[in-house]
């Protein structure tokens, strides 16, 4: 029994760790507060301020001089889950055990990011970015109906992004840039023993990082009629997370001599986005864009002891393509004050019967207002400030997952059924210069 406990406490531990790998995948928008002002419409076309070094470096010819950008957003969100009842772990006791839901499992957080721009010559730009493109947090409190599939998730992004940009002529630009880009993991469970209350379930923990290489590209075209149209796209990056650790209760829970180094690999997504800017008068602007995601790069993830290689847990995550497309508006009230608006719809690629606590994510609607103030009319410095509301679709969960194989067989599954309820708040203020 000891033993078979054991592997029971291995292949759960491991299981969520490959669940919880989806939420790496998971995009973070709020790169601006200037863009979250318009729910981020058209920064693939904006070039407002030195942010673009990262939406589109070719949007960097219509910033002279040498400009930057500091950037803090605040994200605050707010999930909870009712269990519809059904929700159990076969073999050893029903989930229900531990209550019927889990509530505010998403941790408020802080993004910054940073921006530069220098005009070399009136043909050619450089800039750099160092910002999060890819991350996610959540912790549900324990005991929780879904605490054998997931207690804490930490999956952030560290992007070093050059960049550089060509005047080829006064209707096009060119941009290009290269990523260096760093993923680290953290993620947690509670691991279900026989004879050990579910409340007193020690805690499994995987962690792990890597950095990667990845590049995009850019255009923007203007047709010097008041309207500009913008072309990105960002390439995926491949990691192999490794130097992470998998415990039980803080200890290895591996047979004595094995160690317990894990690894494994993850290709986040690429992004193909094309924005659209038209000055309809002298103080109104229109922003559009539509962006596409290929979230179907991750469909599983396998989880393997680092110094073997042998693999001890495959888990299908079938992430779909998704898009999203926004409007926004800005208007120029008077020399000092310029107000923004903006909504946006955001699919998600996460399917009901894969959704797992770690990313209990839903198609969303955007609401967002924001400003810029400068003191006076090319002044060289100014703040914007901008705020959004995100509507989440209530979320299906109808995960099952064979938690521990003993033997090539599943010695116990689990299903959490029931639903997630969401919404977001974000918050961003910017500081922007030029000399």
């Amino acid at each position: 029994m000891q033993k078979r406990a054991l592997a029971l406490a291995v292949g759960t531990a491991l299981g969520a760790a490959a669940a919880g790998i989806q939420a790496s995948g998971f995009q973070i928008m709020t790169q601006s507060a200037s863009g979250l002002g318009v729910a981020f419409a058209g920064m693939a076309v904006a070039g407002q301020d030195a942010s673009t070094a990262f939406w589109n470096p070719a949007a960097m010819s219509l910033l002279p001089g040498v400009q930057g950008a500091a950037v803090l957003s605040y994200v605050s969100p707010s999930t909870e889950y009712t269990d519809d009842g059904t929700s159990r772990l076969n073999g050893l006791y029903p989930l229900g055990a531990l209550g019927d839901g889990g509530s505010d499992g998403a941790p408020n957080a802080w993004v910054p990011a940073l921006y530069a721009t220098w005009m070399l010559t009136p043909d050619w730009s450089v800039g750099l970015a160092v910002n999060a493109p890819f991350g996610l947090t959540t912790e549900w409190d324990r005991p929780w109906a879904g605490q054998f599939f997931a207690v804490k998730s930490k999956i952030e992004t560290l992007n070093i992004n050059p960049t550089l940009s060509f005047k080829v002529n006064d209707t096009v630009t060119l941009g290009a840039g290269v990523s260096y880009q760093q993923l680290t993991a953290e993620l947690t469970n509670a691991v279900p023993i026989p004879r050990v209350s579910p409340a007193s379930s020690p805690l499994g923990e995987i962690d792990g990082e890597d950095w990667g290489f990845g590049w995009n590209v850019g255009a923007l075209i203007d047709f010097q009629q008041g309207t500009r149209v913008g072309l990105t796209y960002r390439s995926t990056i491949d990691y192999t997370l490794d130097g992470g650790k998998l415990t039980v209760g803080g200890a290895n829970p591996l047979p004595s001599g094995i160690p317990n180094s894990v690894t494994a690999d993850v290709e986040l997504p690429d992004v193909f986005s094309i924005g659209l800017s038209h000055q309809l008068t002298p103080e109104a602007r229109v922003l559009a864009d539509w962006t596409w995601t290929g979230w179907d790069a991750i469909q599983d993830l396998t989880i393997r002891q680092a110094t073997f290689g042998t693999a001890l847990k495959s888990t299908p995550l079938n992430f779909e393509n998704t898009w999203r497309a926004g409007l926004g508006v800005e208007y120029q009230v008077n020399p000092s004050w310029l107000l923004r608006g903006g909504v946006a719809y955001d699919k998600t690629p996460v399917q009901d019967e894969y959704r797992t606590p770690r990313l209990p994510d839903e198609d969303r609607t955007w609401l967002a207002v924001g400003a810029r103030y400068q003191p006076e009319q090319n002044a060289a410095w100014w703040i914007d400030v901008g705020y959004a509301h995100e509507w989440v679709d209530d979320a299906k969960s109808e995960l099952t997952e064979c938690l521990a194989v003993v033997s090539g067989r599943c010695a116990a599954s689990g299903s959490l059924n029931g639903k997630y309820e969401s919404s977001i708040n974000l918050f961003a203020a910017q500081v922007s210069f030029r000399f």
